[in-house]
């Protein structure tokens, strides 16, 4: 009896060293394809929160004072996530001609706007919010010390392709 389990056990073991790997899918340029990061309803409740934390630490390692989430940049952001989308392309002025300063007002912040980051991408938050921090520009946008409200929101296609805008203001 005890050999027919033995048995068993080690043809499960080389069954499953058969399965097939999945390995991921290269690109031209012979590095992995991006996979979609998908934002359903727990995690799109849980963003906000959770880039304001990230964002908080970050500025604390260097004694800049915490931001608050600003419901009219955040509202500036989902704007400006949707309309990137419409236009298919990343870049700071509104389908209208609109800056990010015109997007604040319209939503009621008269507050100093201190910058706007944008991403188009298929990575999720803490990724993105990553690859600002690894560049000059953007990052003065995030650690800015005179900064002292934040704005974040994305609009992400049914492709999966996600556009991230974040604004900071004093």
């Amino acid at each position: 009896m005890m050999n027919f389990k033995v048995f068993a056990v080690l043809s499960l073991i080389a069954l499953a060293a058969c399965q097939p790997r999945t390995m991921p899918q290269l690109g031209p340029d012979g590095q992995p394809l991006p996979v979609a990061y998908r934002i359903d309803q727990r995690e799109a409740a849980e963003i906000p929160a959770r880039v304001l934390q990230q964002i908080n630490m970050l500025r604390a390692n260097v004694g800049a004072p915490p931001l608050m989430q600003n419901p009219q940049l955040d509202a500036a952001a989902l704007a400006h996530s949707r309309d990137m989308a419409a236009q298919n392309r990343a870049w700071h002025w509104g389908s209208d001609g609109s800056s990010p300063l015109d997007r604040a007002r319209a939503q009621g912040y008269f507050g100093t706007l201190i910058g706007e980051n944008i991403s188009e991408t298929y990575e999720n938050d803490i990724q993105t919010l990553n690859a600002w921090m690894s560049e000059r520009d953007t990052r003065d946008v995030i650690m800015d010390p005179t900064a002292t409200g934040l704005g974040v929101a994305w609009y992400q296609e049914p492709s999966g392709k996600i556009w991230w805008t974040l604004l900071t203001g004093s």
